[in-house]
């Protein structure tokens, strides 16, 4: 068991804390205990923003933490379209030392997607992927509504048309399924999982971790057992607050 606990490292989504300087939240991570950061492309370093990159890379490794991930936003098959280019991306990743880039899977619903849709995520995924590959980059799609990983079976349909070393999957639990129904998921998308998001809400409630950490004990079982390694970040926390995320810093730690 110590062994599979070695495999997860632990983390935070800078997201979590918009209102932060970038400076504050490394001292909050290396305050908590945790080991590594997934900074974020809508605020903290922008996509292309080079200078901001560097300087976020630097006071990571000063703090003696890793980058987990870039999470970009970039929707693949949508935002090229729409004017985010995908070497700004890729940029910030390069200059960050992120090993992963997090990307929505297309702009539409699985229910409301149509092949025409999904032969754009496809296309845009395996482009992506050849870009980033060459630099040791995986892309990972979020695992989220509103997404073609809306599904487990529109999710596993689109990593397995994408067919592509470098293109793996994040995961997070539906709040609207049973532990068991998330087991299920979590299982079925191991051998494509790269890291987790570590959240507890009930309906739009945020909550403390404590109160689900059966279900994550449970849910980093599976992710010990999938292959690689992978990085375990908290989002979501109580009322935006850095006292809360330290609470449930102490629960993943636990975990």
């Amino acid at each position: 068991m110590a062994t599979n606990k070695a495999k997860i490292k632990k983390g935070l989504l800078t997201v979590s804390f918009r209102q932060l300087e970038p400076q504050a939240i490394v001292d909050l991570v290396k305050e908590a205990q945790l080991d590594c950061i997934e900074w974020g492309g809508d605020l903290h370093v922008p996509h292309g923003d080079i200078a901001a990159a560097d300087a976020a890379a630097a006071m990571t490794k000063e703090a003696g933490l890793e980058v987990a991930a870039y999470g970009s936003y970039y929707r693949v098959g949508v935002s090229e379209d729409d004017g985010l280019a995908f070497q700004s991306v890729l940029d910030s990743a390069i200059a960050l030392g992120a090993p992963v880039i997090r990307v929505w899977a297309g702009g539409k619903g699985s229910a409301e997607a149509d092949q025409e849709d999904r032969d754009r995520a496809v296309e845009d995924s395996v482009r992506i992927a050849d870009l980033s590959a060459p630099h040791d980059i995986t892309i990972a799609y979020e695992w989220h509504s509103h997404s073609l990983t809306d599904t487990l079976e529109s999710g596993l349909r689109l990593i397995r048309a994408s067919d592509h070393s470098h293109i793996k999957t994040l995961w997070q639990p539906d709040m609207d399924h049973t532990v068991e129904e998330n087991l299920a998921e979590l299982t079925a998308v191991s051998d494509y999982l790269v890291n987790l998001h570590v959240y507890h809400l009930v309906g739009e409630e945020r909550r403390p971790l404590e109160e689900a950490k059966e279900d994550w004990k449970q849910y980093f079982e599976v992710a010990a057992a999938a292959p690689g390694e992978h990085s375990a970040m908290l989002e979501f926390v109580r009322d935006d607050s850095p006292e809360a995320f330290l609470e449930d810093a102490k629960t993943l730690r636990s975990l």
